[in-house]
């Protein structure tokens, strides 16, 4: 008993001072440590099917798109596979920094998983399948619409089928109003029934993310208000799907330091254990998810702790875990790549569609070639589809990988990078056929259409190098390089990570040319390494 609560004390003070370079939420004595996830799974939606747990998360621009991540407990997630491998539509040939795919849920009925999620520019789509390990349905246009978002159905206990969704002030103009539209009884399409439930106005602004239940009688709407950064959990409840709808805050920052714990996932176990999975904004890292307790006292939720009684609840640091029936391992979502198999690691994403022939993982055994493919821009990596990028995976960590630069042409380069509405690189490329250079460039405002700068420049004999990032917990980037890969040279070339649009920063690798025809050549990367 001593000895477990040392361990247990050690473990909150390594915590506490963040030590920990991998985050590892289960504190193997039961009981986890907030965040659950510490990487950018923007508005996360979770169900219980079981004894498993799957999650889903925004992904916007980024492909394959729509995660899915699996748990036996809540704490330890997995990534299993992705809803959208590539898109049919050519609209996501190119890159839409901050469109795309806003704020999923995820449902099961009747042996069947359905996601739905909001395009704010064309409408609500929904896929489905038998087997969310497996191959999903192509994307269904639910209901055509600009600035209709954030969707999430109800399939009722009578057969109807119906939808919550909000509004995208930035294309309907409105941004605090929820409505209620039924769908067929396969919730592929809408009907004619639909109605306005809530307005939040004047008390909440940018009422979003609504998600619906049913329980005890009631339907409950929980729907996060407030804003990103600054907000807090709002449910809703009525006895009629169409309303009147009360409403209740139940979740906010309080006396915590965990700013706008709001919209996620309601879960219940079969011992009656609820639990309220929701998100962060922790810039540069993105939305980062949290796990809180969920007790119901008079038919609402009450999440987090409620040390004084109001009904509103604070985040929780350090819990028990969820009383689940089967024990999970200890793992964490993957990070990293060796290139030692046919596939690339599930933690990797490109900007836009994918094409095969930008990478192979065959040519050679346990190395990446990346083919240079045409850049229109040669001054900016902005809206490079085929950038190959991973989320921040912890508040602190390094990258390391090693390239070869020996097949690219004279006008092409290939190199690592930190991106976001600012990026930072590591780029190599040929001076002739046997002099390179290592540069370190910047790009502030990428978003804006600004141009990298090139800060420094390094004369290299070799066409292969080692590069190094190291990121601290406060998003500050460090960039290192080395010829032989054990001394790495450190000149003093930072960059102050940022976000995304709607996203966190991420890291991973490039390979362009300036040259939109002829023959092109490619880079190898031999690992892609974050610890």
């Amino acid at each position: 008993m001593k000895k477990s609560l040392i361990l247990s004390l050690f473990l909150i003070f390594l915590l506490l001072i963040g030590y920990s370079q991998k985050w590892v939420p289960d504190l193997g004595n039961g009981f986890y440590k907030n965040p659950v996830i510490w990487a950018d799974y923007s508005d996360p939606d979770a169900i219980r099917v079981d004894d498993d747990f799957y999650l889903t998360a925004s992904s916007f621009n980024c492909v394959p798109a729509l995660p899915i991540l699996h748990s036996k407990d809540l704490v330890n997630w997995k990534i299993l596979n992705y809803a959208v491998k590539n898109f049919p539509d050519e609209f996501y040939n190119k890159v839409q920094h901050g469109n795309g795919v806003w704020a999923p849920s995820i449902r099961y009925h009747k042996g069947w998983y359905y996601i739905y999620w909001g395009d704010p520019d064309r409408g609500i789509y929904m896929v489905r399948t038998q087997n969310p390990a497996g191959k999903w349905s192509e994307p269904i246009l639910v209901k055509k619409a600009c600035g209709n978002i954030d969707p999430c159905p109800l399939f009722d206990d009578d057969g109807k089928v119906y939808l919550v969704h909000a509004f995208a002030n930035s294309r309907a103009g409105i941004n605090n109003t929820l409505q209620v539209v039924e769908l067929t009884p396969d919730g592929s399409k809408i009907t004619r029934e639909r109605k306005i439930v809530f307005t939040g106005y004047p008390n909440h602004n940018t009422v979003e993310g609504p998600k619906f239940y049913k329980r005890n009688g009631y339907y409950y709407i929980f729907t996060p208000a407030g804003g990103v950064a600054t907000g807090y959990q709002l449910v809703l409840r009525s006895k009629s799907v169409w309303g009147p709808y009360e409403e209740k805050i139940v979740l906010a920052q309080g006396n915590t330091n965990i700013n706008g714990p709001h919209q996620g996932a309601y879960i219940e176990l079969d011992n009656g254990e609820g639990w309220f999975l929701h998100f962060q904004e922790k810039q540069p890292y993105g939305r980062i998810v949290h796990l809180q307790p969920v007790k119901w006292v008079d038919d609402w939720p009450v999440i987090g702790d409620d040390s004084d009684g109001d009904g509103t609840g604070q985040p929780v640091l350090i819990y028990k875990k969820p009383s689940v029936k089967v024990k999970s391992e200890i793992i964490i979502p993957q990070i990293g790549d060796e290139f030692d198999n046919e596939n690339l690691s599930l933690a990797w994403q490109w900007q836009a569609n994918c094409y095969e022939h930008w990478y192979s993982l065959t040519e050679e055994k346990g190395v990446l070639r990346l083919y240079s493919q045409y850049n229109p821009d040669p001054n900016s990596l902005f809206m490079v589809p085929n950038l190959l990028l991973q989320k921040f995976p912890s508040p602190s960590f390094v990258v390391n990988t090693r390239i070869n630069i020996n097949d690219l042409k004279i006008n092409e380069k290939a190199g690592i990078i930190v991106m976001g509405l600012d990026y930072a690189t590591w780029t190599f490329r040929k001076k002739d056929e046997n002099k390179y250079e290592l540069l370190f460039t910047v790009c502030k405002d990428a978003d804006r259409g600004n141009d990298e700068k090139i800060l420094k420049t390094y004369d290299i004999n070799k066409s292969d190098i080692y590069l190094q990032i190291k990121v601290d917990t406060t998003g500050y980037c460090k960039f290192l390089f080395s010829e032989n890969g054990k001394n790495f040279i450190d000149d003093k070339n930072s960059f102050k990570a940022r976000e995304g649009k709607w996203i966190g920063a991420k890291v991973g690798l490039f390979a362009v040319s300036n040259e939109e025809t002829g023959i092109k050549g490619f880079a190898r990367f031999e690992y892609f390494r974050i610890e």
